[in-house]
Formats: structure tokens, C-alpha cells, sequence
């Protein structure tokens, strides 16, 4: 039991929140933990939040809860829920304000033993090359027309104008562009926010950390990736930045107004949605995709300035590679398999990544093998993790598993009682040098605001949901 939460073990990993009629619930939600991930995640609203999720119209099989699951807006950070294409809704709560947060992860040719001693000439670097905070604005300059572009192609744009290499968009979820992009359905607002913010990191958890590669626990899947112990790689974490956001908030305010006239009634108004094959509904679709677009060539340009960093102090002749880029908020229609028969699905993954198994079609053709790249950060002061998908996640979560540690502390709590400066001295004590434009963003995504990543990824590769492949280390680190 957790509170008032009937909460039933189904094994070590998983337990099950049984359907209650009397709340709504149309489904179970099934939660992916340990004993003490599940003890943690018990003292906020997230698995209230996951109870909500499950009295969605049209949901199908169990509303999920992965194991970094944390209160969000409407559905938890973490969680995962599918709905009937032609009879569910999609919800705007169900993607979040950052529609397609993700993480794109970078290899290169250099070894920790080269870049230690440059540590610090190389993170003041990119400080420079890549503007970070809430208003930052970029160095690509610009107009509506050539945004409205961006929305459509995604990080294809960036490539097919100078920013990246051919392979780029390969190695990136979707190729880096979402079919049904449509400009039209983007604000002018939206726009407006958008515009300057290309090849910008934002603020919040948002970040760019260069890491080494501490452990490799699956050769055959590194080296497809290549990659070994002692390399460095790069991990990008950003956005849909300011046009994202205003994507979601408009579509809140519209799909508010019009429940009624669907009869859509539900426990939180924060869980807003509107029938997929509505009107609002195909046009929040067009417009979450044409962010998700922005958020992909976002990360493409802070690749082609982050190469231009790494080649400035190391040589033009430098190697730098895309591993794989795959987003944690978004809403995409999938093909799956619900109570033994093919259905197409809208699938929200809200703080969750996709997490495909060897064999699938729409991973890159030289990692079908070994499964798609998972990529999963830690905090700035312990590590990150590379995964591959499972057949597990297709048979339980929608190909879906968690996309980070998960906060402990809200970022209130985490500034309190705080000094900037020795959190800072802290972390290079731990070999870790950081940059920041503001205190803030230091103070909130201390190590200990996050929940230990290890034993999340534990959860995951016990549930057979993804396997492990590297664990990375970090030497420096850009915060918003």
C-alpha cells in the first residue's frame, strides 16, 4: 500500500494499481520500480497523476508508470499511455511544454586522457558557441519563412544549409522530422518565441555535458555504435525552447473550451484533451509535430557549433559523430500490438523515450541488430547511461521506457540552504567542471535533486524493457 493507493507487487519490478470504476480508471496502471524507487515516487502526486491518465477516453492497455515517474502537469513525468487512433483522444499534458525534449548524443575521437588537461578551455569554449539560459538567443539569424521551413523539415533544414553533416539526420528518431508538420497551426506567438532561439540550450534541466565512457557492458552494441571505454562523447539535452512551449499552452487553453461540447469529463483539468480525429485534435497534432521539428534542428545547430567548439581546441581534424538522437515528450501514431491484435495507436510519451528491439524497421539500418540507442542522463555529479531496446518494452510499454533519473526535490527545494560557489567547488572536487548562466541553474540540478540513475537503470534492464551498453561519465557540463 502507498497512502491511499492500493498498490498490488506483481514481481520485483513491477506493480499494479488495479482499476478502480469508482474514480473513472478504465484500465490498470502498472508501475515499473523497486522497492525504494517505489517508496520515493510515493511522496508526491505522480501516481495519483497516473490513476487520472487511466480515465482517458479511448486508452488502451495499462496506463504506465516508469521508474524516474514524477508530478508533472496532467500526466506524471514518466509515464507513458496509448489511445485508440480512430476513437481516443490525444492530450496536450500527455506531451508536456517541451514538446520533444530529448537527447542526441555525440562521439568523438579523443580519449579522456586528452581532453582532461583541456577541460576547462573547452567547456568556456562552447559557453561561448552555445547561448544557454531562459531568453538566449542563437547565432543563426532567421525569418518566418525559412522558420516555417525548419517546422517541416526539421533537422533536415539545418543539414541541407550548412549546419551538420549528410549523416546527421539518420542517426536521429523520425530521421529528424515528423511527418504532418503544419505551420499553419503554429501561432504567431509561438513564432515569435521560436525565431531567435536556434541552436540554443534554454534553461531548466537543460544542459551539455562531455562525458567519458567509464564502462562498456555490451561490446558488440558499442562497437556497433562506435564507441569504447575511455572515449569521449557528448551528450546534448534540449528542446522545442519558447515555441514548444507556447504550442502547449495555446492548445491547453483551446482543447479546455471545447470538452464540453465532446462530453469529456475528467478528475484533472490539467489532463485537457479532445477527440484525435477532431478538428482541434488534428490540428494540435500539426502543430506538436512542427515543434517537434524546431526541437530537433535545435539540437542539429548546437551539434554544428559544439564540432566547431571541439575542433577550435582540439584541431580541425577532430572526429565527431552522431550516435543517435531520440526525444522523451511527444506524441506519435505507432503500430502495436493491444490483446493480441495489430492497432494503431496515438502513444504520449511524456518523460519517457522510445526504446524499440533489434529487428525494427525504424531504427538506422547499422544499429537493427543490437536494438535502438536508448540514451538516459543522470545528473551532472554521477552518470549517464546507454541503453538498447527490448523485445520487452514492444510487449509491455509500447516500446516506451524511463528517459532519466527523475527528480527527488523540486527545484525549490533543491536552491534552499545552497551556495552556488560550493556546489560548484563540490563538483570539481569530482573532476567535474561546470558552466552556468545563472546560480540557479547550478543550485537546481544538484546531484542529489535526482534519484540514483544506477538503480533506475537496474529497473529497466531486470523488467527486460532495455539492456545496458555503457555507462559515461561526466568531465564538464553547460547549464542553462
Amino acid at each position: 500500500m502507498s497512502g491511499r493507493i492500493p498498490i498490488e507487487a506483481i514481481d520485483p519490478v513491477r506493480h499494479r494499481i488495479p482499476r478502480d470504476e469508482r474514480r473513472g480508471m478504465r484500465t490498470d496502471v502498472v508501475v515499473y520500480a523497486s522497492q525504494q524507487i517505489l517508496d520515493q515516487i510515493s511522496k508526491d502526486l505522480s501516481l495519483e497523476q497516473a490513476m487520472n491518465v487511466a480515465t482517458l477516453p479511448g486508452i488502451v492497455g495499462p496506463s504506465l508508470a516508469m521508474p524516474d515517474i514524477h508530478q508533472g502537469y496532467g500526466f506524471p513525468i514518466g509515464g507513458v499511455a496509448a489511445t485508440d487512433y480512430r476513437t481516443g483522444v490525444v492530450s496536450p499534458g500527455g506531451v508536456g511544454f517541451d514538446i520533444n525534449c530529448g537527447v542526441r548524443l555525440v562521439r568523438t575521437s579523443l580519449t579522456e586522457g586528452e581532453v582532461r588537461p583541456k577541460i576547462r578551455e573547452l567547456m568556456n569554449q562552447a559557453f561561448r558557441d552555445v547561448p544557454c539560459g531562459t531568453g538566449g538567443a542563437g547565432h543563426i539569424k532567421i525569418g518566418e519563412k525559412q522558420l516555417n521551413d525548419v517546422l517541416v523539415k526539421g533537422a533536415r533544414w539545418m543539414v541541407e544549409n550548412g549546419f551538420g553533416e549528410d549523416s546527421d539526420a539518420e542517426y536521429s528518431e523520425e530521421g529528424g522530422r515528423l511527418e504532418g508538420a503544419d505551420p499553419e497551426c503554429v501561432s504567431a506567438r509561438a513564432k515569435e518565441r521560436g525565431l531567435p532561439q536556434l541552436g540554443t540550450l534554454g534553461s531548466g534541466n537543460h544542459f551539455l555535458e562531455v562525458q567519458f565512457v567509464e564502462q562498456v557492458h555490451d561490446e558488440a552494441a558499442a562497437r556497433a555504435m562506435g564507441i569504447e571505454q575511455g572515449q569521449v562523447v557528448v551528450l546534448i539535452h534540449c528542446g522545442s525552447r519558447g515555441l514548444g512551449h507556447q504550442v502547449c499552452t495555446d492548445y491547453l487553453a483551446k482543447m479546455g473550451a471545447a470538452m464540453k461540447r465532446y462530453n469529456i469529463s475528467l478528475p484533472d483539468r490539467q489532463l485537457a484533451c479532445v477527440p484525435i480525429q477532431s478538428p482541434e485534435g488534428q490540428s494540435y497534432l500539426g502543430a506538436m509535430r512542427a515543434a517537434a521539428n524546431f526541437a530537433w534542428a535545435n539540437r542539429q545547430a548546437i551539434l554544428h557549433f559544439l564540432r566547431g567548439s571541439i575542433r577550435q581546441v582540439f584541431g580541425k581534424g577532430t572526429r565527431i559523430g552522431l550516435i543517435y538522437d531520440v526525444c522523451h515528450n511527444i506524441a506519435k501514431r505507432e503500430r502495436h500490438v493491444v490483446d493480441g491484435e495489430k492497432r494503431d495507436v496515438l502513444v504520449h510519451r511524456k518523460g519517457a523515450t522510445r526504446a524499440f528491439p533489434p529487428g525494427h524497421r525504424e531504427i538506422p539500418a547499422s544499429y537493427r541488430n543490437i536494438g535502438q540507442p536508448v540514451l538516459i542522463p543522470g545528473s551532472m555529479g554521477t552518470a549517464s547511461w546507454i541503453l538498447v531496446g527490448a523485445e520487452g518494452a514492444m510487449a509491455e510499454t509500447f516500446g516506451s521506457v524511463c528517459h532519466g533519473a527523475g527528480r527527488l526535490m523540486s527545484r525549490t527545494a533543491a536552491r534552499k540552504g545552497r551556495n552556488a560557489r560550493e556546489v560548484l567547488q563540490a563538483l570539481e572536487e569530482q573532476g567535474v567542471v561546470a558552466r552556468s548562466e545563472t546560480r540557479d541553474g547550478i543550485l537546481e540540478e544538484i546531484p542529489e535533486a535526482y534519484k540514483d540513475v544506477d538503480e533506475v537503470i537496474e529497473v529497466v534492464q531486470a523488467a527486460g524493457l532495455a539492456r545496458k551498453v555503457a555507462r559515461l561519465r561526466p568531465m564538464g557540463v553547460i547549464k542553462g
